[in-house]
């Protein structure tokens, strides 16, 4: 589990083929003394495993689904990419509870400047537009964040240089792709309701003795 506060942003030292994905290399810029064999390590919102440590570098094995998923199978040499160690349980939860487990990659539409801000418009499906909420939170390429907006098709993030400058997005621009991971309780909250015949979030509440 994660937090999506990113820890550092990590270079691609190598790909290699493995099995069906391929094995990835990295270095992390972080101190990784105290992490072990089989630690989970979210790159660019992708939960992975670090099978080897040495120093502030790591590998990790990539799966065919990871590939499938998300944009890591785009990664190359020398690529930029969002690092997070997982949450443990004596931190701060300074953004939102990220599991790693990416659910679409969608594009960037738009990239512009507001004020001393960015603004970012993305790509949205139809399938996945009932789990954006205006100020609710989600996860791009692994980074909390919170929309600005929503329309049909979209929704906006206004990306302070703070973040800019500390996570891989200030390297993405118009028609890159990105990693979304969808708040967990919104997709929970309908799997309950799918199970309770079409019952209201109220009704669930009340049954579950939370109100």
């Amino acid at each position: 589990m994660f937090t999506g506060i990113v820890e550092s942003v990590g270079t691609v030292i190598s790909l290699r083929p493995y099995a069906t994905g391929f094995l990835l290399e990295i270095d992390s810029k972080l101190d990784l003394s105290r992490d072990a064999i089989g630690d989970s390590i979210a790159v660019e919102g992708v939960c992975l495993t670090a099978t080897i440590i040495s120093g502030s570098k790591f590998t990790s094995t990539a799966s065919k689904e990871t590939v499938s998923r998300s944009t890591i199978g785009g990664l190359k040499t020398g690529s930029k990419v969002n690092i997070e160690r997982a949450l443990m349980l004596s931190s701060r939860l300074g953004g939102h509870i990220v599991l790693g487990h990416v659910d679409c990659v969608a594009r960037i539409r738009e990239k512009s400047r507001a004020g001393e801000s960015i603004r970012l418009r993305i790509e949205l499906d139809r399938e996945h537009s009932k789990y954006v909420i205006e100020k609710g939170s989600i996860a791009v390429d692994g980074i909390s964040l919170t929309v600005n907006s929503v329309s049909s098709d979209a929704f906006e993030l206004n990306i302070i240089p703070h973040t800019l400058e500390s996570t891989s997005l200030t390297l993405k621009t118009s028609g890159d792709r990105v990693n979304l991971e969808f708040d967990v309780i919104g997709k929970y909250v309908e799997r309950l309701m799918q199970n309770k015949g079409g019952a209201t979030l109220g009704d669930l509440l009340k049954q579950n003795g939370f109100i």
